[in-house]
């Protein structure tokens, strides 16, 4: 019987470990704990099985106790199923409906509110405004039209900036993505590219630091080694790669439903549409198609891996990048029936080889046991050991396991702990690394690693522990974050890549 109540106990929890939550991660963040309170209770009310309180106790003190990266603003106190909330009929609905109809009206009638704001605006300059920014706008108007309903809460002052669907090179400090020196590199770069033959030593160099937006297209191609240094050899050899592999579709792509493909095939068809799900951009089905065909071409052609979860994850980049190519608003809400058949053949194209040319580094991460996970998951506790014994301690002593939060992080290249703008900032300098996705991406690891230490050594438990290092709160990153991660990283690996006695115990 106590064994049967324990059971019952965990399935009720939803914050417990194993049980079903929203998708976590910096691309996915939990939703807000407030908005499934109501829910959580249901779901216990329907549950009739007695429990001890005694467990159930210190489960909930362990919850309140437990510095979770998402709960910024939770107020415990609040109780949203209370009758005060359920009293909101539909004569006070439209009655506030129409106060805000009203005081809309009367702002369009009087323009001259707004002046101040726009004064210095020329009359001729258009402002558009992203859908992702309107939506900011309409969430902001519902929490007016609910605060008389509920306290006002108390959140942490920080500019805003559309997070987790933002690709857009953005600090998280709100500055400019283009200043004087960004413009200098600009012209650098263009420079370099615009040679007969472009040097790639000096490219790598200049990439490091980050790469513009405008000219990053060409550079991940030149970097990825899929086009050629020679200014003269890359339309011919654009022109006959993108006809090789729509040359693979032809032949390969109807095997999809033949019986020995078809677990693969069905396996892509349920991960695309978890890819990206925040980020209105992935889930368009054209798009969604285009990256069916991606990874089941990627997956035939290399028998040894085949398609393993998460290298849906890495088409992303590529695909964003070249569009970007394309689109001069914002990519996240781009709609891409709006370009040509051509367009769209070429960013599918370039997107596949670039993704099989990163693979081609890393593909034992992909074989039969992972082994090449199972390596630098191992190499990283070793450096952690070595660089901060008491956080590596502090792991052992609550028995947590490297392999337990750092599989992902290998796996995915850290895609699902960083959002995605704070990954291409990442990738420009991991295509200018030697090893960049393979061997510089074990200390990009460990200064992550350490970056948490605080918040790691404040957690006494191991569900703590994992709980956080599961939910690292970096959806406000930006550039800056990555460039301070990169420069850690670098010192990290000029101490200890070349120090192999110094690196061992």
């Amino acid at each position: 019987m106590a064994a049967e109540n324990s059971k019952q106990f965990w399935k009720r929890s939803a914050k417990l470990p194993g049980s079903i939550q929203p998708v976590y991660g910096a691309q996915h963040p939990p939703l807000d704990p407030r908005l499934t309170k109501n829910f959580i209770k249901e779901r216990s009310k329907v549950n009739t099985v007695p429990l001890k309180n005694k467990k159930a106790s210190s489960f909930h003190e362990f919850a309140r106790n437990t510095s979770d990266a998402w709960d910024i603003g939770d107020d415990e106190e609040e109780d949203f199923s209370s009758p005060s909330f359920q009293t909101l009929n539909s004569k006070v609905a439209l009655a506030t409906a129409a106060q805000v109809l009203e005081n809309h009206s009367k702002l369009r009638v009087k323009p001259e509110r707004s002046q101040s704001t726009t004064s210095d605006v020329p009359a001729n300059y258009k402002v558009i405004k992203s859908s992702s920014d309107a939506q900011l706008s309409r969430n902001s108007s519902d929490t007016c039209l609910r605060n008389p309903l509920h306290k006002q809460q108390s959140l942490p002052l920080r500019p805003i900036i559309p997070l987790v669907a933002r690709i857009s090179d953005q600090n998280a400090s709100g500055a400019p993505p283009m200043t004087v020196r960004e413009k200098t590199r600009l012209e650098k770069f263009r420079q370099l590219l615009s040679n007969q033959n472009t040097d790639l030593d000096e490219l790598r160099k200049c990439s490091w630091p980050g790469v513009p937006r405008e000219v990053r297209p060409i550079t991940w191609r030149l970097l990825s080694g899929y086009l050629p240094a020679n200014t003269e050899r890359r339309k011919l050899t654009l022109q006959r790669k993108r006809e090789e592999y729509f040359g693979f579709i032809e032949q390969y792509y109807d095997s999809r439903n033949e019986e020995h493909h078809q677990d693969t095939y069905r396996q892509i068809h349920i991960d695309i549409p978890r890819t990206n799900p925040l980020i209105p951009l992935f889930q368009q089905p054209l798009v969604q198609e285009i990256f069916e065909r991606i990874l089941f071409i990627w997956a035939i052609r290399h028998p040894a891996s085949g398609y393993v979860q998460g290298i849906n994850d890495l088409v992303t980049p590529f695909f964003v990048v070249f569009l970007s190519e394309y689109v001069e608003e914002d990519v996240e809400n781009f709609d891409v029936t709006n370009l040509s058949q051509d367009m769209l053949r070429s960013i599918e194209a370039d997107s596949f080889w670039c993704m099989s040319k990163l693979l081609d580094g890393i593909q034992d991460n992909y074989t039969f046991a992972q082994p090449g996970i199972q390596k630098k998951v191992k190499a990283l506790e070793e450096l952690v050991s070595r660089i901060d014994e008491q956080v590596h301690n502090h792991f052992r002593r609550y028995e947590v396991e490297y392999l337990q939060f750092a599989f992902r992080w290998m796996n995915n290249l850290l895609m699902r702990e960083l959002p995605l703008r704070c990954t291409i900032r990442l990738w420009d300098t991991y295509q200018s690394e030697p090893e960049g996705f393979s061997h510089f991406h074990l200390y990009v690891c460990a200064a992550f690693l350490i970056k948490w230490r605080k918040e790691i050594l404040d957690e006494e438990d191991f569900q703590g522990l994992l709980m956080l290092l599961q939910n690292l709160p970096t959806i406000h990153w930006g550039n800056e974050e990555i460039g301070l991660l990169l420069a850690e990283a670098y010192r990290l690996k000029y101490m200890f890549a070349d120090a192999p006695n110094h690196y061992r115990r």
